[in-house]
C-alpha cells in the first residue's frame, strides 16, 4: 500500500469532536512520527512510502483507541520527558511538563558524588532516571507502592541507561527503619476528588486515580507523609522537593513550616502557578509539631 492510499490530511478529522483541531492534527503528527517513521515535512511534501498491510492493520487498531479517547501517549507507549523517550503504560501516569520543571530545580540545586536521593512514588520513573542521568555520581533510590509502575519504572532504567535501586514503599506507611538519604523528591497525589469534575474525561477513565486524586478532607496527607519521612530520613540541611495542587500553594508551605523546615520555597510552572515546594531540614527539628 501507497502513502497515497492514507489521506493524512484527513485522519485529524474523527478526533476533532473530542480534542479540538490544534490538538487532533498534533495527535496524527505524533502518532505517525513516531510509530511509522512518517515525518511532518514528509506528509506535507506528499512524499510517498509503502505501508504494509501490518501497519495498515495497526493504524486501524490505534485509531480505534484514540476515537474512544486513550490518551495518545498509552496508544504509542510512551512519552516524552527531558528530551527522552519514556515507556508509559495505563499502570502509570503520563510524565507532565510541570515535573520537568521539579527535576530540573533539583539538579540545579546540586547532587554531588555520593549524594543519596528518594523518588518517592516514582510512577514511571520519569523523575529518578532522568537524575540518575543528570547527576551520575548521586545514589538514586525510587519507591511506589504498585508493582505495575515499578515493572515499567524498571525497564526505563534499564533502557536508558540509568542506576535506580527501586523498591515497592508505601509513602504513607514507610518502613519504620528507613534509608538514609540527602534529598527527597516527589510527585505525590494531590488532586482533589472534587476537582475531578472540571478534568479531562480521557484523564479520568484511563490514567490511574489512585496515582491521582487525594480525598477532599485530607488532602495534604502525602506532604504530611513526606513532613514525617524527611524528620526521621533527612540530615540536617537535607532538601526536601515535591510538586502540589497549585490551589493548594501556600497551605503545603505552611505544613512544611509547622513540621520544623527551614527556607521553605514555592515556585511557579512555566504557566504562571504554585506548582513546586522546597523545604530543608534544620540542624534539628523542634519536638513538638504542628500537623495541619
Amino acid at each position: 500500500m501507497q502513502t497515497a492510499d492514507i489521506d493524512f490530511t484527513r485522519l485529524h478529522r474523527p478526533l476533532v469532536a473530542r480534542y479540538g483541531e490544534r490538538e487532533a492534527r498534533a495527535i496524527v503528527r505524533l502518532v505517525l512520527d513516531e510509530v511509522f517513521g512518517v515525518r511532518p515535512v514528509d506528509v506535507y511534501a506528499g512524499k510517498v512510502r509503502k505501508f504494509s498491510q501490518d501497519e495498515r492493520h495497526r493504524l486501524a487498531r490505534m485509531w480505534a483507541r484514540l476515537e474512544q479517547g486513550e490518551p495518545v501517549q498509552y496508544v504509542v507507549g510512551r512519552a516524552r520527558f527531558a528530551g527522552r523517550a519514556f515507556e508509559v503504560t495505563p499502570a502509570v501516569l503520563i510524565p507532565r511538563p510541570e515535573t520537568e520543571e521539579l527535576a530540573a530545580w533539583v539538579a540545579a540545586d546540586g547532587l554531588g558524588a555520593g549524594c543519596r536521593l528518594l523518588d518517592g512514588g516514582t510512577g514511571s520513573g520519569c523523575l529518578a532516571v532522568t537524575l540518575a542521568l543528570a547527576c551520575p555520581g548521586a545514589e538514586i533510590t525510587a519507591w511506589d507502592i504498585a508493582p505495575g509502575a515499578l515493572d515499567v519504572a524498571r525497564r526505563n532504567a534499564a533502557r536508558l541507561g540509568a542506576r535506580v535501586r527501586f523498591a515497592e514503599r508505601d509513602l504513607l506507611a514507610p518502613p519504620r527503619a528507613t534509608d538514609r538519604f540527602d534529598v527527597i523528591v516527589s510527585n505525590p497525589p494531590y488532586v482533589r476528588q472534587s476537582e475531578a469534575a472540571a478534568m479531562d474525561d480521557h484523564v479520568l477513565r484511563h490514567e490511574p486515580a489512585a496515582a491521582l486524586f487525594v480525598p477532599d478532607d485530607d488532602a495534604l496527607r502525602f506532604y504530611r507523609a513526606l513532613a514525617r519521612l524527611g524528620r526521621h530520613a533527612l540530615p540536617p540541611g537535607g532538601r526536601l522537593y515535591a510538586e502540589l495542587n497549585q490551589t493548594l500553594g501556600p497551605q503545603t508551605a505552611d505544613l512544611f513550616r509547622a513540621w520544623g523546615y527551614t527556607a521553605v520555597e514555592l515556585r511557579r510552572d512555566q504557566f504562571g502557578h504554585d506548582r513546586m515546594v522546597k523545604a530543608v531540614a534544620p540542624d534539628s527539628f523542634p519536638l513538638q509539631t504542628l500537623t495541619p
